[in-house]
């Protein structure tokens, strides 16, 4: 870390209401929204869940920093941004690994970070993965759009004025500011990481006067999300038969679970398209059309699948034929244009099965979380 000055007591406030709010948009990046879990409920309405496409690093950025799972973070894509911190912040980094530094040192993810204000964060490209998130110790203070804060930059709903950020927005951030107040165990951090970076800003005498120097824990919270998806295969995702299984040939269905499918440029936060063998349907007869929801593996009549994402709409008319296994929909999150995937068959109730065990390893690494103490 750069060495800088001793402030005396260490007086943290992260999150505190200042005139120009908490994290100043330097660079945007390709694509960076702010998600949440999205908006449940209004799926009925033709109104699309959304939220963060990988739930899994969201959700654990948020608990490293005490917030709540669902609060609203940064979600950066492929190509990330570069920020500016206009106040202290305890943040936290999770999912892909898009060299991110912090005053141009790099930054550890996983973990909780005391970020004093003036510090810049950078990222670059994605080395591995496709999606990282940053939450803030108390959230992105932005109004709340049907119960949620998620960008849906088509509906032109939530976030940030309903779109991508741009440079030059400012982002609020903690009680006072339209989030929620750091939490107490958030607090603690931020305070110990800033007086750890006050003993290295007064080892180095040549420093002195200049800001205090940024801090991460020396602990981290294991990324289990991601384990044993990703391999001389490429990424693994576990499917069950859709519901038009059946109309498609054996060749198309055995192909299916075969062969490997190479992520198209084409794909977005609506649908992962695949290039590969084409899977052809038995009949020609039209479907009527009828709900969907992410994680359904729609066959056009072109024959290459389209994997529906957390904005997919709310209806369709294209044969299904898989889905894919709610645990695994993180590493779908993560595939990014060039990636090869490969479906493994599972059953309904080995999906749910393991959808039950994710949630238990979350319960069990956010209990570890609160336990530990500054």
């Amino acid at each position: 870390m750069k060495e800088q000055g001793n402030r005396g007591e260490a007086a943290v406030n992260i999150g505190a209401e200042g005139s120009r709010g908490g994290i100043k948009v330097l660079k945007a990046g390709l694509l960076t929204t702010i998600q949440d879990l999205g908006r449940t409920g209004y799926r009925s309405s033709g109104i699309t869940t959304g939220g963060a496409m990988d739930a899994y690093a969201l959700r654990m950025a948020n608990l490293l920093v005490g917030n709540e799972e669902g609060e609203a973070a940064l979600e950066v894509t492929l190509i990330g941004p570069e920020l500016e911190a206009n106040t202290d912040l305890l943040i936290a980094v999770c999912g892909a690994y898009l060299e991110p530094t912090m005053d141009g040192e790099e930054l550890p993810m996983w973990r909780p970070v005391f970020v004093p204000r003036g510090a810049v964060l950078r990222f670059g490209r994605a080395v591995s993965g496709c999606r990282a998130y940053i939450a803030a110790a108390g959230g992105f203070g932005v109004p709340r759009e049907l119960g949620s804060r998620s960008t849906d930059v088509r509906a032109a709903l939530g976030g940030l004025a309903g779109r991508r950020l741009a440079a030059g927005d400012v982002l609020p951030c903690g009680a006072g500011q339209g989030a929620a107040a750091p939490s107490r165990w958030a607090a603690a951090w931020a305070t110990a990481l800033a007086r750890q970076g006050e003993a290295a800003a007064a080892s180095a005498p040549e420093a002195a006067g200049r800001r205090l120097p940024w801090a991460a824990a020396p602990w981290f919270a294991p990324p289990g999300a991601y384990s044993g998806g990703d391999g001389e295969d490429g990424i693994v995702l576990r499917a069950m038969p859709g519901s038009e299984y059946g109309q498609f040939s054996v060749a198309a269905r055995e192909a299916l679970f075969r062969e490997r499918y190479t992520v198209a440029p084409a794909s977005d936060r609506m649908g992962c398209r695949l290039t590969g063998t084409p899977l052809a349907r038995e009949t020609r007869a039209e479907l009527l059309s009828h709900g969907v929801t992410p994680g359904a593996v729609q066959v056009p009549p072109g024959g290459g699948p389209i994997i529906l994402a957390a904005d997919c709409q709310t209806t369709g008319g294209y044969p299904k034929i898989a889905h894919v296994a709610a645990v695994d929909m993180p590493l779908l999150a993560q595939a990014k244009p060039g990636d090869t995937i490969r479906f493994q068959p599972v059953t309904l109730a080995e999906a749910q099965r393991l959808d039950r065990r994710r949630e238990q390893d979350i319960r069990y690494l956010a209990a570890a979380i609160r336990s530990r103490q500054p």
